[in-house]
């Protein structure tokens, strides 16, 4: 099938060519019945055929008769031919470029245009998502999404297309990898899919958008795309984005409806989703202030320990001094005076104690200020520590702030990294300006 146009297959005459990969093939035509136009992808017997191929052809006009959405092109028809060797898909078709068009034709867009686009395409996430199996498209890019523009220029109405890679929940387990390299999640390379796989594509996409280059293109920091300097987004769009394209899915943003949610939050964001796993550490993120309010760190095997031990050396402090004062001479009196520092001893393990299960921890930080305080029974302490073999330091202008691990709701290194990520990531903003 070299020459298509103007050829009529079944009730369809071919009237131009979209694309034209090995063996397959997608033009536009015109519907002989309706005189509609539509657009018709062809799976042809060649050399560069294969069975895969086949499956992945059924598997999306069988999805594609399930779905009714307006953002997705309408099932129409599908048909086979024996004597030329092809199979066909009839879809509706929609006059309007892809984004990947506009990206090329040099079209910039905005945070707010980004946004609009994301949030049209979620909506349509959260419907295949949603759907009884789940449908994962797997290969969202610029070129499978149709973009609209208004009359004023601004954002229109947005489509995705292209389910040629789709895939459900209960299909079974492929040793093909299905995607497109630089906005392909990682675990795709394992041919594992998921809801969040298609987030981690949309998110992908989303930053091309935004810096004009391709993701492939894009510097890597242990897998997680580094786009940040090549763009002038607000902290939380950044952080969504950064959540949108975790490579770990166990700290990427779950699914299409929790994805809108956190976008939605008008000004703030809550890094509650990229933590380490367990973690109570509350941080509250916004362009003026930066909120950590670390939990005691409660009752552990150490802890009761410690306090078993300080009830018995308190009271054997408290046996001795009583003793010593019941009958008083000089001697004794002296010994009830030297149990002081042991009693001291005594009331720090006690306060110790107190301090662990009941004390929070609470960093705050905006462009002008740190301020660290533990938090006892309504009394505040600053750090008085000062070296610790777990911590993370804060170097201000005249004053050092830690937070230590054995201070606090800190059970490890991960959550003192982690932390120092995030207020890297807010305090990385504030730099530029002093350094400009």
């Amino acid at each position: 099938m070299k020459n298509l146009i103007g050829k009529t297959l079944g009730n369809y005459e071919i009237v131009s060519e979209l694309s034209k990969k090995a063996g397959r093939r997608t033009v536009i035509a015109r519907d002989l019945k309706t005189q509609e136009s539509v657009v018709i992808k062809l799976l042809l017997f060649s050399d560069e055929f294969e069975w895969d191929d086949l499956k992945l052809f059924e598997r999306e006009v069988q999805t594609l008769k399930n779905l009714n959405h307006p953002a997705i092109p309408r099932y129409i028809d599908s048909f086979d031919s024996q004597t030329e060797a092809f199979f066909a898909l009839v879809q509706s078709y929609i006059p309007i470029p892809t984004l990947e068009q506009h990206l090329k034709a040099g079209r910039s867009f905005t945070e707010i245009e980004v946004k609009q686009i994301a949030r049209q395409i979620l909506e349509i996430l959260i419907y295949l998502h949603e759907q009884n199996p789940p449908v994962i498209h797997r290969d969202i890019k610029p070129s499978n999404i149709l973009l609209d523009f208004k009359p004023d220029n601004t954002i229109g109405q947005v489509y995705l297309i292209d389910f040629g890679s789709v895939k459900t929940i209960t299909s079974n387990f492929e040793h093909t990898v299905v995607g497109t390299y630089g906005y392909m999640a990682p675990e795709q390379f394992g041919s594992q899919s998921v809801p969040a796989s298609d987030l981690y594509s949309l998110g992908a996409t989303l930053i091309h958008c935004c810096t004009g280059t391709h993701p492939a293109d894009l510097p890597q920091n242990n897998l997680q795309i580094q786009f940040k300097q090549a763009t002038n987004l607000s902290i939380e769009f950044t952080h969504w984005l950064q959540l949108m394209t975790q490579p770990s899915l166990d700290k990427r943003l779950h699914s299409a409806r929790n994805a809108i949610e956190v976008l939605e939050v008008p000004s703030q964001l809550v890094s509650t989703t990229i933590k380490p796993s367990g973690s109570k550490i509350q941080l509250t993120k916004s362009e003026g202030a930066l909120d950590i309010l670390i939990p005691p760190s409660g009752l552990d095997t150490s802890l009761i320990f410690i306090a078993l031990f300080a009830v018995a050396w308190n009271a054997g402090i408290f046996a001795w001094t009583i003793g010593a004062l019941n009958i008083p001479s000089p001697l004794n009196i002296a010994l009830a005076l030297f149990s002081l520092p042991f009693w001291g001893v005594g009331v720090f393990m006690v306060y110790w104690v107190l301090f662990c299960l009941f004390a929070k921890t609470r960093l705050r930080l905006n462009q002008y200020q740190i301020s660290l305080t533990y938090e006892l029974f309504g009394a505040k302490f600053h750090n008085f520590w000062k070296e610790a073999p777990s911590q993370l330091t804060i170097d201000a202008v005249k004053s050092e702030y830690q937070l230590l691990a054995d201070a606090a709701c800190i059970k490890s290194e991960v959550e003192l990294q982690w932390l120092a990520g995030e207020i890297s990531d807010w305090l990385a903003p504030i730099d530029q300006k002093l350094h400009k």
